[in-house]
């Protein structure tokens, strides 16, 4: 049997500390990600910030926001830009579109071969630019759709102007 959205939604209403997502008509329930982990998507957010929001080139989310994408799944990554032209307003829902940047930060727990396949099924919908961070690894990849991955030597650096790029594109 295949679950939907509103399948979730009912789970989720029952239990909302749980935090879920829905892949191919499955429920799968995400556990509390360590402290780093998070505390670098933190920092990711408000660094994006100082630069998105003064000029209003879209919203960023953290990995509470769900996206309701082209193939009915249900999926949060852990730091998402949505470009301003396709959400001008924030919504109390679940939104249907594609984020242009999501982020996934690799936990204490995490196996990079599932974080490699969530980014890849971002791009192969839509989303310009997935980015794995491995603190265990101290690594940054960049994917975009048709090329190879990107490796970033010098960290933050790199990262913030490869998404600074993207941002503008």
């Amino acid at each position: 049997m295949s679950l939907t959205v509103k399948d979730l939604e009912k789970v989720q209403a029952e239990h909302p500390e749980w935090r879920l997502e829905l892949i191919q008509g499955n429920i799968i329930a995400r556990g509390p990600c360590d402290y780093t982990s998070d505390e670098i998507g933190s920092r990711l957010i408000i660094l994006l910030g100082i630069w998105v929001l003064p000029r209003k080139l879209g919203r960023l989310t953290g990995s509470s926001a769900g996206f309701i994408l082209p193939n009915s799944d249900l999926r949060a990554p852990d730091v998402s830009f949505v470009k301003a032209e396709k959400l001008k307003r924030s919504r109390r829902d679940f939104v249907e579109l594609v984020p242009d940047l999501m982020v996934e930060i690799k936990s204490k727990t995490d196996r990079i071969k599932p974080i490699k396949e969530k980014i890849q099924s971002f791009l192969s919908l839509g989303t310009e630019v997935g980015i794995l961070i491995d603190p265990d690894r101290l690594t940054v990849t960049v994917y975009r759709t048709a090329a190879e991955p990107e490796v970033l030597r010098d960290g933050l650096n790199s990262l913030l102007q490869t998404i600074e790029k993207n941002l503008h594109s």
